[in-house]
């Protein structure tokens, strides 16, 4: 039966392939998407599709599978995957055709993956990527004989380079145009015992020696960097090291275009102020947009060298490496070696963290990783903590060539690290110490010079993420807190500041109670409950309410707004809150998603309020008691 989309008569190919063979690259080039691709294993953890235009005009739908190396499925990615091509996913037939993707710098278990394919019964198509670095390494493949011992046919490809792709469009052109596709074989899988794998795999390396052909002098430079970098001791100095230069970075390289977008706005507000007139559009202008919205997005520099980072890394092959050097770590914490990924991911967004959980495949450490994901530090952060620590950190140099900001920005992020290393412990070894973690295998891909086109796409899409979100969410916070900041309008005659007659003074000063004891006041109150729906809102609302206390001056300088009215225990308290803040709203609806279950969104919410309660109190009355009060 040949399988096509619903109702159209468009045939559906599917990309499968072991992890980090570069599917999901394979998948942009086809289909002009921008599908985040990286070189380490479990990027991709769900299905996604695309529509591909053939040479002769044909249209075909293009699906991208997360990596697997067996139909066997033991985690929620690799069940969507067996579940795609064995046409079990609901609603969704069988694709015409399984193109198996292998990297072919390696092949081992791309091939033994090829041969458990062949027993599916589909149409198959081998893909040999990265051609171009396997022949600059002097591998040589014999993709005649290669295809015959398969008894499939090979057709090479070069995903990330221009015409990379060429032959691979002919071959699906001539495919699409076929009337009814041939199965490859008659369909007998059954789930492949370990037996069954390591016959495939005794089968899979007797034709790599028959058709492929290595240098007499492999390269040897993945080796040799690896001696340095997988050392237990000189590799986690390495890896600290590059995460201080990190956030220095942040704070050094930002600064000038941080500057100049500042008096921009300042600029913008300058204008409000001299050509309308005073009144409810002034105030809704310059302390509702400009100030608000204007007070988050000054923080997008911060935000793309921190990705810049990430993102070269990432590329580079060197974040596998990465977790190899932190599942020694992980695993006293009680964490599996592959939550590192989920973790790792936690740093830009919780979101894509916890959906990354799905390379997990016990179910305990899934659910373990899924509660801690949100502790490490995500973007959204990174405005609150910039503001405060600009504002009442000084930047002087410790011991000659570290700056205290720098310093302080990265004791932040290891206590979100150290806290969700902890919590964890906690829940392996006090609820579920029964439960034993399985061991870590992880294949570690080859060095590779990151693609400026990549990079540059990653960073786009990061800053198109941030901006839509001060458009949209932002935004919409502003005008609400604007509006309570801004109505009843105060009394004739009345002496005071205009907000403190407002729905907002009302609303903080109701909830201040709760807060004193942390320090916090009830202009911080009114902050942070739009701050639960996306955390960098707390510092829009602190932008919008304290300029429209403060007029003109405090509009344009909200960080020393913030210095002149609270004192340094109170901001140390704030930062030690933001370290565990309560999630934002869309976090919590995706650990719903996740779990399938609304106990353990709530479980996360109230155990991250309760630790951020705790940690501000106990940080305020120390710097208190130390004269910081």
């Amino acid at each position: 039966m040949t399988a096509v989309v619903a109702g159209t008569g468009i045939r559906r190919f599917a990309l499968i392939g072991t992890p980090n063979s570069g599917k999901t690259a394979l998948f942009n080039a086809l289909t002009g998407s921008r599908q985040k691709v990286a070189n380490y294993p479990g990027v991709t953890v769900e299905r996604k599709t695309g529509a591909l235009t053939t040479p002769s005009g044909r249209s075909v739908n293009i699906v991208d599978l997360p990596g697997t190396y067996s139909l066997r499925a033991r985690s929620p990615d690799e069940e969507v995957t067996r579940d795609v091509v064995l046409g079990r996913f609901k609603a969704e037939e069988a694709p015409d055709l399984l193109l198996c993707v292998a990297d072919a710098t390696n092949l081992r278990l791309s091939l033994r993956l090829i041969l458990e394919l062949k027993r599916v019964g589909r149409p198959l198509l081998l893909v040999l990527n990265m051609i171009d670095i396997a022949k600059r390494r002097g591998v040589e493949i014999d993709t005649d004989l290669l295809s015959r011992e398969l008894g499939v046919p090979v057709v090479t490809a070069a995903a990330v380079r221009r015409g990379g792709t060429e032959d691979l469009l002919s071959r699906l052109d001539a495919i699409a145009s076929l009337e009814g596709l041939q199965p490859s074989s008659d369909p007998n899988w059954h789930a492949p015992t370990t037996g069954d794998l390591r016959a495939g795999q005794r089968e899979a390396d007797r034709i790599i020696k028959l058709a492929v052909k290595h240098p007499a002098k492999p390269d040897t430079l993945t080796t040799r960097l690896d001696a340095v970098l997988l050392h237990p001791v000189f590799g986690l100095i390495f890896l600290l090291v590059l995460l201080f230069v990190m956030f220095q970075a942040v704070f050094t390289w930002a600064q000038p275009l941080m500057d100049l977008i500042e008096a921009g706005f300042d600029g913008l507000g300058g204008l409000v102020q001299a050509y309308v007139p005073d009144g409810l559009l002034q105030s809704f202008l310059k302390d509702g947009v400009i100030s608000g919205v204007g007070s988050v997005l000054v923080f997008l520099p911060q935000i793309l060298i921190l990705f810049l980072f990430i993102l070269l890394l990432e590329d580079l092959g060197y974040m596998a490496r990465a977790a190899f050097l932190m599942d020694r770590i992980m695993g006293g914490a009680g964490l599996h070696g592959r939550a590192f990924i989920p973790l790792l991911s936690s740093f830009a967004c919780a979101i894509p963290g916890i959906m990354a959980t799905r390379v997990i495949d016990n179910p305990r450490d899934r659910l373990t990783t899924i509660l801690v994901a949100p502790l490490m530090t995500c973007s959204a952060r990174i405005p609150v903590y910039t503001l405060i620590i600009a504002a009442f950190i000084p930047n002087k140099p410790v011991l000659g060539f570290f700056g205290l900001q720098g310093l302080v920005m990265f004791g932040l992020y290891a206590a979100g690290i150290v806290s969700a290393l902890a919590v964890s412990a906690i829940a392996k070894f006090v609820f579920w110490r029964d439960d034993p973690t399985p061991p870590f295998m992880l294949e570690l891909p080859d060095y590779k010079l990151p693609r400026p086109r990549s990079v540059v796409m990653g960073l786009y899409m990061r800053a198109k993420m941030f901006l839509t979100r001060a458009g949209t969410t932002i935004f919409s916070m502003m005008v609400l807190i604007w509006f309570l900041a801004s109505f009843p309008r105060p009394p004739a005659g009345a002496t005071d500041p205009a907000i403190d007659y407002s729905l907002a003074s009302i609303i903080g000063h109701a909830i201040e109670p709760l807060l004193a004891p942390i320090g916090f006041n009830w202009q911080i109150a009114v902050a942070l409950i739009p701050g639960m729906a996306a955390r960098e809102v707390a510092v829009a609302a602190l932008g919008t309410v304290y300029s429209i206390e403060g007029g003109k001056e405090a509009a344009e300088q909200i960080g020393q707004a913030l210095a002149n009215k609270w004192t340094l225990a109170t901001a140390l308290a704030m930062l030690a809150w933001y370290v565990f803040a309560p999630q934002c709203a869309s976090t919590l609806a995706v650990i719903k998603r996740e779990t399938a279950s609304w106990k353990w969104m709530w479980v996360t919410f109230f155990y991250m309020l309760a630790l951020a309660y705790l940690a501000a109190f106990a940080t305020y009355h120390v710097a208190v008691a130390f004269g910081a009060g």
